[in-house]
């Protein structure tokens, strides 16, 4: 009976070796994982044809914003004429000029909305010009990714927050350089 005793404990101690070996792989094989980081705005700035998209958008939206200045114009000298007349207007007249100033606020708002809104032309024209050109950035990237063995690659620029990264694992160059633009360091 002692026998048995004395090989539980030795069955017990192969197991939970196997576990303690099995987690030890587990851990060392995470941290062979390669992990880089670029800035696609550092990028996309130095592309020629960045900056032609930049231009096109500056202008369409510039257009935009002297319509929309032009319109809260009108309703500043609408609301400032109502101001000074309103003592000589009927109820009548009175009601038709607010209307008059409602209808063309609700109009430059819409205007607004429908330029620069999260859905308006504006944005929709970003998205279409700088799209192959984002395409063509996160290509290279991919590309020195799989040549420099990373297993993971983030985008400084955009959503994701990096509090610290050491800078050896800046890939932004590399990217550049695939994209053949050479930057002087």
């Amino acid at each position: 009976m002692k026998e048995n005793l004395i090989f539980f404990p030795r069955k017990f101690q192969v197991i939970v070796s196997a576990i303690l070996l099995f987690s030890v792989a587990e851990q060392l094989r995470a941290q062979d994982q390669k992990i880089g980081y670029f800035e696609s705005d550092m990028i996309l700035a130095q592309l020629p044809e960045y900056g032609g998209i930049e231009q096109r958008l500056q202008l369409l939206s510039s257009g935009w914003q002297e319509e929309a200045q032009e319109l809260l114009d009108e309703i500043t000298y609408l609301e400032e004429d109502y101001e000074a007349k309103q003592i000589l207007y009927t109820d009548e007249i009175r009601k038709q000029k607010q209307d008059e100033i409602a209808q063309k606020k609700k109009q430059r708002q819409t205007f607004l909305q429908q330029k620069f809104g999260p859905n308006g032309e504006y944005f929709q024209q970003q998205s279409d010009l700088l799209e192959p050109i984002q395409r063509k950035v996160f290509s290279a990237a991919r590309t020195v990714a799989i040549e420099k063995g990373y297993d993971f690659i983030f985008d400084r620029s955009g959503d994701i927050y990096m509090i610290y990264a050491r800078a050896e694992f800046d890939i932004t160059t590399d990217i550049l350089l695939e994209l053949g633009i050479d930057i002087e360091n």
